[in-house]
């Protein structure tokens, strides 16, 4: 735990020399994607509160990106080309906590926020007030501008997992979402981040169109939609750090993952 701390005190510190050092505090353009996970719940794995963010730190996020940046819908529609003078934004959460319905769309909803969350259907399943059951999933997907994708059917990391594994983890967790929503469902994060080339192949044939990972940076049209990079805000991120994420001046942390696009 004292490595984990000293390591977010180090990023943190990057960070704000980075920002410090920039010459504009302008957002850098493009499509930024990001990932937020829970809104207010503790949650037992997640020791320092990196996974679980205040609801009025979110609160103070959203009111800051509803200030001067549109939120789109996750879609391919979104890239934008590398001359685009502009930043676009979609906002994601994994894992499919209670907390998503109950804390996080009321201020998405105030805003007119569209919004994506990544659901692992094991975890509907779970016992306790964690995750979302299957009719609070379907509530949630009733609000207008929600979108729901999968998450993997078990959470499990896919690069692990053998082709016959693989193709199950994608397709079964497609289907049981469908099943559950009555609406088709073309989104998929991968669980951990965790993506490779024979991944990426199997998403696309087991019918999604777009893939999201953890690895840190900006999107233009010349990425593959199903290898597109998210920004993680985490718990403690103020909004000063919020505003820097945005800016790019987090992108240096993209070395701590190597680009999915280029593993094969």
């Amino acid at each position: 735990m004292a490595n984990m701390k000293w390591k977010r005190f180090l990023m943190r510190t990057v960070g704000e020399l980075a920002s410090f050092l920039s010459t504009t505090n302008m957002p850098r353009h493009g499509y930024r994607i990001l990932m937020y996970h829970a809104v207010g719940t503790p949650l037992v794995y997640d020791k320092d509160g990196i996974f679980s963010i205040k609801p009025w730190a979110f609160k103070e996020h959203m009111e800051l990106l509803a200030s001067y940046i549109e939120v789109m819908v996750l879609d391919l529609t979104n890239q934008v080309s590398r001359n685009d003078s502009s930043l676009k934004v979609s906002i994601t959460f994994d894992d499919g906590y209670k907390d998503n319905l109950y804390n996080a769309a009321p201020i998405l909803l105030k805003y007119g926020m569209p919004f994506t969350v990544f659901i692992s259907p094991c975890f509907l399943k779970e016992p306790g007030h964690v995750y979302m059951t299957p009719s609070e999933l379907r509530e949630l997907a009733s609000m207008p501008n929600v979108t729901i994708g999968s998450h993997g059917m078990n959470h499990s990391s896919l690069t692990e997992c053998d082709n016959s594994t693989l193709k199950e983890e994608l397709s079964s967790s497609k289907k049981y979402l469908e099943d559950c929503l009555g609406k088709e469902v073309k989104a998929i994060a991968y669980p951990y981040g965790e993506v490779n080339r024979r991944v990426r192949a199997s998403a696309e044939e087991a019918g999604y169109t777009i893939g999201v990972c953890s690895r840190f940076g900006i999107n233009d049209n010349l990425r593959d939609p199903l290898l597109l990079c998210r920004t993680e805000i985490a718990g403690p991120d103020s909004g000063r750090v919020f505003l820097q994420k945005l800016c790019g001046n987090w992108d240096w942390y993209s070395w701590r993952r190597k680009d999915p696009a280029l593993i094969y």
